[in-house]
């Protein structure tokens, strides 16, 4: 047996604008997260080579280290 529940309509104007804020939210905290590791990626390559073996790295791992967090590489 169904239960047919009946939402107000302000909830359910409520509820869209909340998914569509939540949406635009999400998607100016993702385009500031590759801003901020477009830049890291942009310091560690002005770096010299002996720099980068200092902190372990090299050119090829620039990469794969500033994406450790998000990807399995």
């Amino acid at each position: 047996m169904a239960t047919i529940v009946d939402v107000p309509q302000g909830n359910r104007i409520a509820a869209g604008l909340n998914r569509v804020l939540s949406g635009f939210l999400n998607f100016l905290v993702s385009i500031s997260t590759a801003q901020s590791r477009v830049r890291q990626i942009e310091f560690l390559g002005a770096l010299s080579d002996e720099e980068l073996a200092q902190r372990g790295l090299t050119r090829q791992d620039i990469v794969r280290h500033v994406y450790r967090d998000a990807y399995y590489i």
